[in-house]
């Protein structure tokens, strides 16, 4: 029984990542026959194209001369049927040439995209160019198919590196290509090596966020270097991205020297390869048109998540908070905690940070799925940048929060030492469970209140080293961060959780192994401050589990302390939805949190939907209120409300509460009717 209700408390996902396909997935496939018995077959029209042309030629040979051929008509009477032709049996062959000679293949793949893009951007067949005639769409997948094909032979020689060139040759002469970045917020140094998105199916992520269009999608695969930004710090390990390969041909070049077919000079090609963040672009100007760029958001993630060691720390965050206390490989020379700020994509200036706070027996994985949502939006994406925070939930959520508030600072110092960045002055929070009250704690002027729940008598007294003064202070005396302008909670127990009583915490302390330092240093503490901290004192509140107990007494304080005027609060509440089954057991709450726990009186929206507690912040109905706050936050940014920014020396202890409203979500039988939002109009 306990287990289930930590699994249930923890809100981790189920196990996400990817699987690998047993063939990569490509729209070829069947057009052309490609896992056929007889091989890779020319579709029907492209054999009419031949046949008119007495061009009726066997692929099983050597294709080259066959495109030589069809090379020679184009430049007598050139058409888009025989560029598609062309672009197609380039492809065809590349495909066959695959068995046996890599180097061929190459060359033919290069021939295919090249002809593909002549197909569907020469003015020359501007007037005949048809949309809606399937041999557009064809051309469109015979670019991506053959651009992918070459890029996996050029990615098996490690030979896709930004800032490189390669040459391959082909019926119309030699091509050199050059490896760009374009549109990216990732540094050329960035890159350790590619994988494709077709070689794998998601798992563990509901919602698959992709585009149509143009490119190739990869996932790439970051590398520590010297000279990285600050930033860097707060990536973590194996870090994968997505990232689009668009081949782009420049103007031909005539070699003047030399000898070409039939006499004539050989022509000499330069093309670009551009790799593009989707994330930040969504399609390019190609001539005087705009495409738009495939693209897949989900599958580097999921690559990422199946790779990543964070999923693993949920458990030592609770059970062995000492292994987020070791130190992970950083920038080259250096080493960093693996507890504290991490972040999947570069730091942005002008973007606004949202910080996600994980709960109980979680991690920052616990996110991805409303990560995933988020991101797929492009006005969030445009304005927002997503950061997430990990700590050892197997200390007192209070000691969490004084964590993160340096954790804070000092990113802000990392970041903008000059304190002239005005978006990181108007960050989101964002917390589910116990994260929800860390993240509350960062809005929270403690004044006294909280000291004298440890002790009677006065800081001053205090016994201890440096170290350990700094870290009380800190942990019970701070101020609210002026930085941080909202506050969304997701099944936050703010008058406690009755799931955590004697007989859990008994049992929680027999498998909680706190850090040795804390252990050793507060048995240091009261040995030389005796009769300074009493029996009852918050310093005798060991782990995270007694910290969510009902009666804990930092509860009281926490929601009567004075809030900033400067930061609005929202709340998300989770009710199991009524099945008949058990349903005594979860009656009026998320199977974990009650509805009155998670309830406070200070919120401007309040959102109850169905769902649990460990999937109510992953909820379709929780990522609309967030993604709505998100989008509310802008507009009042853009032309709402006068900015009421204040500073911690500024503040005025005049109190600012909003009352929570009283209209219930639930019928007498207690089953959910629907999702509702209750916001007070002011």
């Amino acid at each position: 029984m306990l287990l289930g209700v930590l699994v249930l408390a923890a809100g981790g996902c189920a196990s996400t990542g990817v699987s690998l396909r047993s063939a990569p997935d490509n729209p070829l496939t069947d057009r052309l026959k490609l896992t056929s018995y007889w091989g890779p077959q020319p579709s029907d029209r492209t054999t009419q194209v031949l046949r008119v042309c007495n061009l009726d030629g066997d692929l099983a040979d050597d294709p080259r001369r066959l495109l030589q051929r069809l090379q020679e008509s184009i430049e007598r009477e050139p058409s888009a049927e025989k560029v598609y032709a062309f672009s197609e049996l380039a492809y065809l062959g590349a495909k066959r040439a695959e068995k046996h000679s890599t180097p061929i293949a190459l060359d033919l793949y290069g021939a295919s995209v090249l002809y593909a893009y002549h197909y569907l951007f020469d003015r020359r067949f501007a007037e005949v160019r048809n949309p809606y005639d399937p041999r557009f769409r064809g051309a469109c997948d015979l670019y991506n198919g053959a651009l992918e094909g070459a890029l996996r032979i050029v990615c098996e020689d490690k030979e896709l590196v930004p800032g490189r060139t390669k040459t391959i040759s082909t019926a119309a002469g030699d091509w050199d290509i050059q490896c760009v970045l374009r549109g990216n917020t990732w540094h050329p140094e960035d890159f350790d090596h590619f994988e494709f998105v077709s070689d794998y199916e998601i798992k563990g992520l509901e919602n698959h966020y992709q585009t149509h269009g143009l490119g190739v999608p990869l996932i790439a695969v970051r590398r520590s270097h010297r000279g990285e930004p600050a930033a860097a710090k707060y990536y973590p390990n194996d870090l994968s991205f997505p990232v689009t390969a668009f081949l782009r041909p420049s103007p031909t070049i005539s070699q003047p020297d030399g000898n070409g077919p039939h006499g004539n000079a050989p022509v000499h090609h330069r093309a670009l390869l551009e790799l593009y963040d989707p994330l930040v672009t969504t399609d390019i100007a190609v001539g005087d048109r705009q495409v738009p760029l495939e693209s897949d958001a989900t599958t580097p993630l999921a690559f990422f998540l199946s790779e990543a060691e964070l999923d693993s720390l949920a458990w030592a965050g609770l059970l062995q908070p000492d292994k987020l206390l070791q130190m992970r490989p950083g920038r080259p020379g250096q080493t960093d905690p693996i507890m504290g700020l991490y972040m999947m994509q570069p730091y942005e200036p002008g973007k606004i940070p949202v910080l996600f706070v994980h709960g109980l027996w979680s991690s920052p994985m616990t996110w991805m799925p409303l990560f995933n949502d988020l991101r797929s939006s492009p006005e969030i994406r445009e304005h927002y940048q997503f950061w997430f925070y990990l700590y050892p939930t197997a200390q007192p959520f209070w000691i969490s929060a004084a964590q993160l508030r340096q954790d804070l600072a000092e990113a802000r110092g990392l970041l903008d030492p000059r304190q002239a960045e005005p978006a990181l002055d108007q960050m989101v929070l964002v917390g589910h469970s116990m994260g929800g009250l860390v993240a509350r704690l960062q809005t929270t002027d403690s004044q006294s209140a909280y000291w004298n729940l440890a002790s009677h008598e006065p800081f001053a007294m205090v016994n201890a080293d440096e170290k350990v003064r700094r870290e009380l202070q800190s942990t019970f005396f701070f101020q609210p961060n002026p930085s941080i302008r909202r506050v969304i909670t997701l099944g936050t127990p703010f008058h406690g959780s009755s799931r955590s009583n004697q007989t859990t915490q008994w049992l929680l302390r027999k498998l909680i192994s706190l850090p040795q330092d804390l252990v050793s240093s507060q048995q240091k503490l009261f040995r030389e401050n005796k009769g300074l901290f009493p029996t009852d004192s918050l310093l005798r509140i060991e782990n995270g589990v007694d910290s969510l107990a009902p009666d804990c007494p930092v509860f009281p304080v926490m929601l009567a302390n004075w809030q900033p005027p400067w930061v609005k609060y929202h709340n998300v509440i989770g009710l199991v939805p009524y099945d008949g089954c058990f349903s005594s057991l979860v009656a009026g709450s998320d199977g974990v949190v009650t509805q009155e726990s998670a309830r406070v009186d200070d919120v401007v929206s309040e959102l109850v939907i169905p769902a649990n507690h460990s999937t109510v912040h992953s909820h379709p109905a929780a990522v609309l209120e967030v993604r709505r706050v998100l989008l509310e936050h802008l507009a009042e940014l853009r032309g709402g409300p006068a900015d009421d920014v204040m500073t911690a020396q500024n503040i005025n202890h005049g109190g600012h509460q909003r009352k929570r409203p009283t209209t219930e979500a639930t019928n007498a039988s207690n089953q959910p009717q629907r999702a509702q939002r209750y916001t007070e109009v002011r």
